[in-house]
């Protein structure tokens, strides 16, 4: 029903209004913040997130998808990494993806500060 470009804005509006401790969030509370039900929650997530990181990286800009991680650790999927190796923000070699995505997160942070 929600397609990706209407979720991208809304999920963007919300990351950006949550307070910097509550950071970073699931993909299923980022779900549940967009008011998804099942199916495919998690997948509807993941396509606005992609969707903002096209914008982010096209506009200059720090990728605000970095706050939004997997509950399993602190990182974000792997589909975060692969695109952001095809937008051109991350290295193609995958050791140096976390350190990457920390240097990402640290710019995305700086920003609300």
């Amino acid at each position: 029903m929600n397609d990706p470009d209407d979720l991208a804005p809304r999920l963007r509006e919300r990351l950006e209004q949550l307070p910097c401790e509550a950071l970073p969030i699931s993909y299923r509370q980022a779900a549940e913040a967009l008011g998804l039900s099942p199916p495919r929650t998690i997948q509807r997530v993941a396509q606005a997130l992609e969707a903002l990181m096209r914008e982010d990286v096209a506009a200059g800009r720090p990728m605000i998808a970095t706050l939004v991680v997997s509950r399993r650790g602190d990182l974000p999927r792997q589909g975060f990494f692969d695109l952001a190796v095809a937008l051109g923000r991350f290295p193609a070699d995958p050791a140096a993806h976390e350190a990457a995505y920390r240097r990402e997160l640290e710019r995305v942070m700086a920003l609300r500060s």
